[in-house]
């Protein structure tokens, strides 16, 4: 009788473990989505262009949706401070590739330092729930 237990046992920490993992790769996902919005927003020219407007609002919803789901099992405070800076960084650097958008020297290293910070709170040891 203790053996099927064991064995229940191992598979819901095996479970467990996935679970974190799961929710940063969706995490990777709600900002890659989140960026190809904002980047489709640039190019929708205020909602005039058809399909980048569409891919936009595709882009937001399905961010949010995932946001939604990572947050089930990570703080919020970490996937927003994540989601946000590597957004942000992400955004300026397409921005300045496919729009040739300006970003100045004191910008980027505005966004080292964000990007820094979340690191530091990430490394801050804030568990799953």
């Amino acid at each position: 009788m203790t053996r099927p237990i064991i064995a229940s046992s191992s598979r819901k920490l095996s479970t467990s473990r996935r679970a974190p993992l799961l929710a940063w790769v969706l995490l990777g996902a709600a900002i890659a989505t989140e960026v190809v919005g904002t980047l489709a927003l640039r190019g929708s020219h205020g909602f005039t262009q058809l399909v980048p407007s569409i891919i936009t609002v595709i882009g937001y919803v399905a961010s949010f949706i995932l946001l939604a789901i990572v947050l089930k099992s990570l703080p919020v405070g970490i996937v927003y401070a994540i989601w946000s800076a590597i957004g942000i960084a992400l955004v300026a650097v397409f921005g300045k590739l496919i729009f040739d958008d300006p970003v100045p020297p004191l910008a980027i290293a505005g966004m080292v330092l964000i990007v820094g910070g979340v690191v530091l709170v990430s490394a801050s040891g804030a568990k799953t729930h």
